[in-house]
C-alpha cells in the first residue's frame, strides 16, 4: 500500500483514493484550516474539544477537513421555513434561518475542455498526467434554500459520501474526496468554499484557485471548476 505526500494510505499507486494527489508529488503539509469570519474572528483549532457531529474529526476550523460540515451554522437558531426540510451533508440535519426563495436553481456537472486546456496552460497540478475523458455525460443536481452540499468523490473507508458525486465513471482523480462545499445563505443566495482540496477550486475564468475555508459567493450562470476538467455551472 502506498502512502501519499498528506500521509494517507492508498491501495492506489498513482493518484491518492483519500485525497487525489499525486503519490510522487512532493510532501506537503497538513493544510491548517483557515476561517472566514464577518467579525474577525480568530480561527477556531481542534484545542477546544469540539467534534464533527458527522464524523467525529476534531474542529480545526470554520469547516470540517472530511466532510465540510459548518461549525457556526450549527449556532444559529433551528428554524426552518414552510414547505423546507433540513438537509445533510452526510445525515446531521444543519439547521439554517428561513430564507427567501430565489427560484430553483440547478447544477450541471459536466467536462470542460477549455477548462482542462487552461490549467494545462499555466502547469496546474494534474493537468496534464490526468487526461481528458472521451466521454462524460452530464449530471444535474437540483438546488434549494436551505441546503449545505458536500462536493467530492465517494470514500467508503472514510464514511465521505458527497451530496455532489464525482465518483464517476469516468472519474476525475483531480477531485478530492471532501472537496468543497456549496453552501445556501440566509437571504437565499449561494456561496462556494474550498475545503483545503489538493487541487484547488477555481471560479469562471479565473486562474488563481479560491482561498481555502473562505465562503465566496456565487450565482446563477457561474462556473464552479475543480479537478482536472469537471465544471459545475449553476443554472435556472
Amino acid at each position: 500500500m502506498a502512502t501519499c505526500p498528506r500521509g494517507h494510505s492508498s491501495v492506489a499507486t498513482d493518484y491518492c483514493d483519500e485525497c487525489g494527489t499525486p503519490i510522487n508529488a512532493p510532501v506537503l503539509p497538513t493544510p491548517i484550516a483557515e476561517v472566514a469570519s464577518a467579525g474577525g474572528a480568530p480561527p477556531a483549532s481542534a484545542a477546544g474539544g469540539q467534534m464533527c457531529p458527522d464524523c467525529s474529526t476534531p474542529r480545526n476550523g470554520r469547516f470540517c477537513e472530511v466532510d465540510g460540515f459548518d461549525f457556526e451554522a450549527q449556532n444559529l437558531p433551528a428554524q426552518q421555513p414552510d414547505g423546507i426540510s433540513q438537509t445533510t451533508v452526510t445525515g446531521t440535519p444543519t439547521p439554517l434561518p428561513a430564507s427567501p426563495s430565489n427560484g430553483v436553481l440547478r447544477l450541471v456537472v459536466s467536462a470542460d475542455r477549455a477548462y482542462h486546456d487552461r490549467m494545462a496552460a499555466i502547469d496546474a497540478p494534474d493537468a496534464d498526467s490526468v487526461a481528458f475523458p472521451v466521454f462524460c455525460p452530464e449530471r444535474r443536481f437540483a438546488l434549494a434554500d436551505g441546503q449545505h452540499l458536500l462536493i467530492g468523490r465517494r470514500s467508503r473507508s472514510r464514511g465521505i459520501e458527497p451530496n455532489i458525486d464525482l465518483t464517476g465513471p469516468p472519474e476525475d482523480v483531480g477531485v478530492s474526496h471532501a472537496h468543497a462545499v456549496l453552501m445556501s445563505t440566509p437571504d437565499g443566495a449561494w456561496t462556494i468554499v474550498d475545503l483545503g482540496s489538493s487541487n484547488g477550486t477555481y471560479l469562471n475564468d479565473s486562474t488563481d484557485p479560491l482561498k481555502p475555508n473562505v465562503p465566496t459567493p456565487v450565482k446563477e450562470g457561474d462556473q464552479i471548476h475543480v479537478g482536472a476538467w469537471t465544471t459545475l455551472t449553476i443554472i435556472s
